[in-house]
């Protein structure tokens, strides 16, 4: 038996690439290469709007776009554990330039300063999202070192995504939502049992199940260059929920072909979830060929979902509510 070569995995010190935070590390996360690289740690499309921003007195790091959310992005950077100066700064960016997504990058996050971020993003509902992210660098022999963004902390999913608002669309919005307008043209004139709601400028669109909870959504992303279809469980017994589908899997994939079965462990929400690749929405020559996808796989999805999330043995958040409310 031949034994494999294997190196060793190093980590290293982000010190000992960028020596300064302002004028090493800032600059060269604002690269779009870079900044993108952080997007699709955050699953989100950031565009920026610029680097060492006025704010009375002090300046932010980064100011950025969420297009998949149209919400203002504040990122601040941290090339050592984490501190309460740091905190106050980006909450002081966060407020003078209206933002709704903060972003806080340090090399490591104290326990503290993680149950922070945890209790500002249950105290703000999803008004306010934070993100607490560990920048870390690995090397493999002489390898170049490669940068990995750690999520330490996020606000939950969903909640974070009920909070899109429709005003101030960046040129990806304004894509997204002549996109699903057009989807929906589509779905009229072929016909579809699909209840169709109006079209928002975000990289979803939702159709209901018939059960709390679940959802059936499309989505379409100018990042990826991908559209998918996909079952969105959330709320306390999703990861329940999760299991007794994933115990169906063979019969449902017996109709659907392979999904993906995400069960997101780091949050309370789940997915089950079909993508088609090599889709660029940007491309409108393309549309009538990703609608027609789309529409197949949402009639397909909502045939094989709906009934088994409804005949699901689990008790709906609502039901439980009351029982308490009865017994209180």
């Amino acid at each position: 038996m031949n034994t494999p070569h294997l190196g060793n995995l190093e980590i290293k010190d982000p010190r000992e690439i960028w020596g300064d935070e302002a004028k090493d590390f800032t600059p060269w996360l604002a690269q779009p290469e870079n900044l993108k690289q952080l997007a699709k740690a955050l699953d989100m499309e950031l565009e920026l709007e610029g680097v060492e921003v006025s704010v009375g007195p002090y300046s932010a790091d980064i100011v950025a776009n969420d297009a998949t959310s149209n919400s203002r992005v504040v990122v601040e950077n941290q090339l050592e554990k984490t501190n309460h100066d740091h905190l106050g700064k980006v909450l002081t960016y966060a407020s003078g330039l209206e933002a709704k997504v903060i972003i806080w990058i340090a090399r490591e996050f104290t326990e503290e300063h993680r149950r922070a971020v945890d209790y500002l993003n249950e105290c703000t509902g999803g008004k306010l999202r934070l993100y607490a992210v560990q920048i870390q660098l690995f090397q493999i022999a002489n390898s170049p070192p490669a940068p990995y963004f750690n999520i330490v902390a996020k606000p939950n999913e969903y909640t974070a995504a009920a909070q899109i608002k429709e005003t101030d669309f960046t040129e990806t919005k304004a894509l997204y939502l002549a996109f699903w307008d057009s989807f929906k043209e589509h779905c009229k004139a072929t016909g579809t049992a699909l209840s169709l709601r109006k079209a928002r400028p975000q990289h979803w669109y939702g159709f209901a199940l018939g059960r709390s909870k679940f959802s059936l959504n499309l989505t379409v992303s100018a990042m990826y260059n991908r559209v998918g279809c996909e079952i969105y469980l959330r709320g306390v017994n999703a990861k329940k929920a999760f299991k007794l589908l994933e115990h169906q899997k063979a019969s449902i994939e017996k109709e659907t072909g392979p999904l993906q079965w995400q069960e997101l462990p780091d949050g309370q929400d789940c997915r089950v979830v079909l993508y088609k690749p090599d889709f660029d929405p940007a491309q409108k020559s393309a549309w009538p060929e990703g609608f027609k996808w789309m529409k197949a796989e949402a009639e397909l999805f909502q045939k094989v979902f709906s009934p088994r999330i409804k005949a699901l043995p689990i008790e709906d958040e609502e039901d439980v509510e009351t029982k308490g409310n009865e017994q209180n």
